[in-house]
């Protein structure tokens, strides 16, 4: 998926891509899209209470390798 914006947040734990991504997407208009990309295995979970807790929408996760991708779109 295509996406307004991306983070790379390899090599980062718990809780550094939630905190990289709330700062992204808090710069970006409302409706714009940000794709997080982590090698942390919790990010996946954690993406999911981060959309729930803040109103933002998880569009997509995905793992290819070693790598986590979340899609969020901002609220």
């Amino acid at each position: 998926m295509n996406a307004d914006r991306e983070l790379d947040a390899r090599g980062l734990n718990c809780p550094l891509p939630i905190l990289k991504a709330k700062k992204a997407l808090a710069d970006m208009h409302s409706g714009q899209t940000l794709k997080v990309i982590s090698t942390d295995a919790g990010s996946v979970r954690d993406f999911q209470a981060f959309a729930k807790q803040t109103g933002n929408v998880l569009l997509e996760q995905a793992t290819l390798g070693g790598d986590h991708i979340s899609v969020l779109k901002r609220r």
